[in-house]
């Protein structure tokens, strides 16, 4: 019964965990699309480096609360566990980024101008 309330703790840290690393992968998107990952300036440094940083905290403390529970008794458990947690940080950061990538504006002019105008029955005729 303990190592289940262990693992439900560490259940919902790995949640505030993943949820970290979208938002690093949703700040992220910009910088990257752009180019110019080693040229942010100090806000953007501090909006994409913080969830960065929290995000691996919580992980290290996620398989801490897993190792308590599963290390000794269950290895194979915790190595499972261990290795699905790093998978699914990696995949919150790039679903993260795809979210934020879906939502910017074309930069490269591909969209055919009738895509952004209004259809013509809303167009007021003159």
């Amino acid at each position: 019964m303990e190592n289940w309330i262990t693992r439900l703790v560490a259940a919902i840290c790995a949640a505030g965990s993943i949820a970290l690393f979208w938002t690093f992968g949703m700040f992220l998107a910009v910088p990257w699309r752009e180019g110019r990952m080693l040229s942010l300036d100090t806000i953007e440094l501090q909006v994409v480096a913080v969830p960065l940083l929290v995000g691996l905290a919580v992980t290290w403390g996620t398989l801490h609360i897993l190792a308590i529970s599963d290390r000794e008794t269950n290895p194979r458990v915790y190595a499972a566990l261990r290795t699905l947690l790093v998978i699914a940080s990696i995949a919150a950061t790039f679903s993260g980024m795809s979210w934020s990538q879906a939502r910017l504006p074309d930069s490269g002019g591909s969209k055919a101008p009738a895509e952004n105008s209004p259809p013509a029955a809303l167009t007021p005729s003159r």
